[in-house]
């Protein structure tokens, strides 16, 4: 178990508790049926909008979920994160957003270290994020919910919120309704524009999908695709895996708490192996 701070990438004297300006990583990939076997970050930080190089982390002392996961997003891009049950998909979002501590490994965002910074934190710095649940406020109504995404930032509400109806236009036509009277596909919308409201550059979605029907479901895909054309980064965590490759430019498969396979959306989708060991059974669920 590895618990140095000094990871590859981060400037020296830069630890896993410490912001500093990211340098350049160590080229450590290996090419394994077209995709990268380990994902490794392999050009300085600063070419990408966000990097998580190398992390190890976990919930219970000594026990690593992650395992040396590494994961890059750019300007405009989706970003598929996908595997089985288990294999540390929302861990590694989580410890990208500061909810998880990182025990070794670095997270950068256009080059300057991010790791060890609190959520709070993040959000002022541009990343959204929306967990898989619990993640409205049931007894507020929708424009209360949305008002709580921007408390950090009250002068931003009335434009933004402008912005998020215009792209969730039931948020704006049922503002005042009591969120917890909603479906679990109009909660998700309500999720997401709360994250939208501190107008990030990167936003992390955690399952968005479950539990909702199909139709629901394909609403989110489109709404995601929206999001992103408004210059939104996006990282998503999806067991809907077939799908969510079809919209992402690039995917990443984990197993076991690291990267089993990399490549783009669609390559992952014609890859046999990741056909065989991941899709076959991602896809049904």
């Amino acid at each position: 178990m590895s618990t140095d701070d000094n990871a590859p990438g981060t400037s020296p004297g830069a630890s896993a508790g410490e912001p500093g300006i990211a340098g350049e990583a160590q080229d450590t990939q290996a090419e394994v049926a077209g995709h990268s076997q380990s994902g490794a970050v392999d050009r300085p930080y600063s070419e990408y909008l966000l990097v998580a190089d190398n992390v190890v982390a976990g919930y219970v002392p000594e026990v690593n979920i992650l395992t040396g996961c590494c994961l890059t997003l750019g300007d405009g891009e989706i970003v598929a994160v996908i595997g089985p049950n288990g294999a540390g998909k929302s861990t590694l979002i989580k410890t990208i957003f500061g909810l998880i501590p990182v025990r070794s490994g670095a997270v950068a965002l256009r080059g300057t270290s991010i790791t060890g910074l609190a959520a709070h934190e993040l959000v002022e710095h541009g990343v959204g994020y929306v967990p898989q649940s619990q993640n409205i406020f049931p007894s507020l109504t929708i424009e209360e919910n949305l008002e709580m995404g921007a408390f950090l930032r009250p002068e931003l509400v009335k434009s933004r919120f402008d912005v998020v109806a215009g792209l969730f236009p039931l948020l704006g036509d049922r503002r005042k309704a009591k969120a917890g009277s909603l479906s679990g596909g109009e909660r998700q919308m309500v999720a997401m524009g709360r994250a939208l409201m501190m107008d990030p550059s990167v936003l992390l979605l955690d399952e968005p999908t479950a539990g909702l029907s199909p139709l629901y479901q394909d609403e989110v895909f489109q709404r995601v695709r929206e999001i992103n054309s408004i210059g939104v980064s996006i990282i998503m965590v999806e067991q809907n895996a077939r799908r969510c490759l079809q919209i992402a430019d690039r995917g990443y498969v984990l197993d076991q708490g690291h990267n089993a396979y990399t490549g783009t959306g669609e390559g992952l989708l014609q890859d046999p192996n990741v056909v065989e060991l991941y899709l076959g059974t991602l896809a049904k669920t």
